[in-house]
């Protein structure tokens, strides 16, 4: 992700979510250490989506992820998630999580697909009252089934 690109990530972000983030925090993703956004474009440059994915010691965490509203359900946002689960073995992490809206089937669907696994729930943690499931992807796992 670079700042040529936070204009279409903030306009993916306010299709997405009712809260979304602001300029400043993806900017502070951008300068932090450890602190990994990226972004997935078309052919012709355009973005189509992101991602921010937070390391911390031996695992990972995606903070974020949107796809424009143009490109969902044409594999974008599982080449992110791809992305990030192969920036985990490059850099020998071995656990990948995230949290996900209770109501959001589309994507619990994915990560579910993926082989991440429910760990648990935070209750009324959203704006709206709604629960995350928190989710986890063994990265060691991921591997011996690649191997196969």
């Amino acid at each position: 992700m670079s700042i040529e690109d936070l204009d279409a990530v903030l306009e993916i972000e306010s299709a997405s979510f009712p809260r979304p983030w602001t300029r400043r925090h993806f900017l502070d993703e951008m300068e932090s250490p450890g602190s990994y956004p990226m972004v997935a474009l078309t052919v012709d440059g355009k973005v189509a989506g992101y991602l921010c994915l937070k390391q911390v010691l031996d695992e990972a965490e995606i903070l974020d992820v949107a796809v424009d509203p143009a490109f969902r359900g044409c594999g974008v946002g599982r080449a992110l998630v791809d992305r990030a689960v192969a920036f985990c073995r490059e850099h020998t992490l071995r656990m990948l999580c995230l949290e996900v809206r209770v109501g959001n089937h589309e994507a619990i669907s994915l990560y579910r697909r993926l082989g991440f696994t429910e760990v648990g729930r935070r209750k009324n943690y959203y704006e709206n009252g709604d629960d995350a499931i928190l989710m986890d992807l063994s990265i060691a796992q991921v591997e011996e089934c690649d191997a196969v």
